[in-house]
């Protein structure tokens, strides 16, 4: 009686371990980058126009920290916006692919035909027609996640094993019950693959919508970096923004983690 307890709690705590383990790998990771940036610049006498120290680099987002954060911050809702709108739209595009072919021999090439639209000339549209707005950012970044949502849940939708579905339809189960309970979650892991990427997309989107004209966003700073020639300023842009967006990719792996706890990708 009493070793069951003991049993019990092993695995929560190997769990915990196995996270602390990784959080630890990963921020000794990060250190050595930092100290290898630190250190090559001085060892090799590079000049700060191509390669700032990363101390400096610091220093200049300390110098301005609200600065970097309302931009941290303003760029963050534009992705996610952009981001959910566009991943929810692209299953929802694919289940309407799945049920009517028609419709997809008529939209998805004009799907194609979309995406070898340059982002910068969709941006310059958007920002003329919905303005300087958080909306517009969010737009463009929709733009860029979409596709690749529609295209991967397309393909797991029909990956599922024909014989499943007889399966349920033997035991009374309606196209919905289908849909819910064995066609989505078996797209998961093929979805989240294209999650994962747009994760990025769409703050790629973000950021090059912000460089038609804002007051605040990382695209913003980057500009005004670009504009003065301030390479220290740029480098602390794009370290920002690799900051958000890694951050931001870690989260959707979380979830996919969460999510599809059932195996590996497919």
């Amino acid at each position: 009686m009493s070793a069951a307890p003991a049993l019990s709690a092993s695995p929560p705590a190997a769990g915990s371990g196995r996270l602390a383990r990784r959080i630890g790998g990963r921020v000794a990771g990060l250190l050595v980058v930092a100290l290898a940036w630190e250190g090559l610049v001085l060892l090799l006498g590079i000049r700060p126009f191509y390669l700032p120290r990363l101390s400096a680099v610091l220093a200049a987002i300390l110098a301005t920290p609200g600065a970097y954060a309302a931009g941290f911050l303003r760029t963050f809702a534009e992705t996610l916006v952009g981001f959910v709108t566009g991943g929810a739209f692209g299953v929802a595009v694919a289940v309407a692919f799945l049920r009517l072919r028609s419709l997809r021999e008529m939209v998805f090439p004009l799907f194609v035909v979309s995406q070898t639209i340059p982002v910068i000339a969709f941006g310059a549209l958007v920002v003329l027609w919905f303005g300087n707005t958080l909306i517009a950012k969010a737009v463009i970044a929709f733009y860029l996640t979409f596709f690749p949502v529609t295209v991967n849940a397309l393909i797991g939708l029909e990956s599922v094993d024909p014989r499943q579905i007889a399966l349920m339809r033997s035991f009374g189960a309606s196209p919905r019950q289908i849909l819910l309970r064995l066609q989505l979650p078996s797209a998961l892991p093929q979805t989240f693959v294209a999650l994962r990427l747009a994760a990025s997309l769409s703050l790629v989107g973000a950021i090059v919508g912000e460089w038609f004209g804002d007051t605040t966003g990382l695209g913003v700073l980057l500009l005004q970096a670009m504009y003065t020639e301030n390479v220290v300023a740029i480098w602390a842009a794009l370290l920002v923004s690799a900051l958000l967006g890694t951050g931001f990719y870690a989260a959707v792996a979380f979830l996919e983690r969460r999510l599809v706890f059932w195996g590996a990708e497919q």
